[in-house]
């Protein structure tokens, strides 16, 4: 049995171009279908958040029309609600990568706010990816990486290619104009090669340890293929 390390979100909001605050936290599916994908193959998962608060899912990821209908909304807001893991969370600063076998960051617009400036997160990010430890990163949660900086203050997932929530997907989602920046142009930005599949279609890459998926449809394919980096 390995352990897994779920990284996730602490922040309950996204601030805007304009300075409002968008109600957010981390999307139900992605920290969801690859808990179970885990934990069926007989993993251990710990959830970590700044400051070890309690995450908050985004209510939207708990809507009938992103989870094919009420039933599923339903049985989606009963497995968030019924997570031991995710209403326990230790501190992220206190985390030792050593006790962990794997880490994976589940999105949602959360980590636009918070994970993608924070230090402690992003040390976790740059020690696992040159450990050559299985690292999984998924939808909004590539934002993480942008605090990911070496010490000549270069990122160090440049050179890396990666999938990630896209401007097409931003914009159909109705924010694209609303954001104070979009996570591709800042991947893009640090030198991060963002592969773009598909809206809102499956899509993940595997380079090197790191495995990276575009949206909540990737969460789970993303799943298996950190698995098999585990095996």
């Amino acid at each position: 049995m390995s352990k897994i390390l779920f990284v996730v979100t602490g922040s309950d909001h996204w601030t805007l171009a304009d300075g409002t605050r968008h109600p957010t936290g981390f999307w139900a599916e992605e920290a969801i279908a690859p808990y179970d994908v885990f934990k069926k193959a007989g993993h251990e998962v710990v959830v970590a958040t700044p400051g070890g608060v309690v995450p908050t899912v985004d209510a939207g990821s708990l809507a009938p029309e992103f989870n094919d209908g009420q039933e599923n909304a339903d049985r989606m807001a009963a497995a968030v609600a019924a997570n031991a893991e995710l209403a326990s969370p230790v501190k992220l600063e206190e985390v030792d990568l050593a006790d962990y076998d794997a880490v994976f960051y589940p999105g949602g617009h959360g980590p636009m706010e918070d994970l993608s400036v924070n230090a402690d997160s992003g040390a976790l990010l740059t020690r696992a990816l040159d450990s050559g430890m299985p690292l999984g990163i998924v939808c909004h949660a590539p934002a993480a990486m942008l605090a990911a900086t070496k010490d000549d203050g270069g990122n160090a997932f440049a050179g890396y290619d990666v999938a990630a929530f896209t401007n097409a997907e931003e914009a159909q989602a109705g924010f694209a104009d609303k954001a104070a920046w979009l996570l591709q142009d800042r991947l893009t930005e640090a030198g991060i090669n963002v592969r773009v599949g598909e809206p809102w279609a499956p899509h993940v890459i595997v380079d090197r340890n790191l495995v990276t998926g575009q949206n909540p449809a990737s969460s789970a394919p993303l799943a298996t293929a950190l698995l098999e980096k585990l095996d």
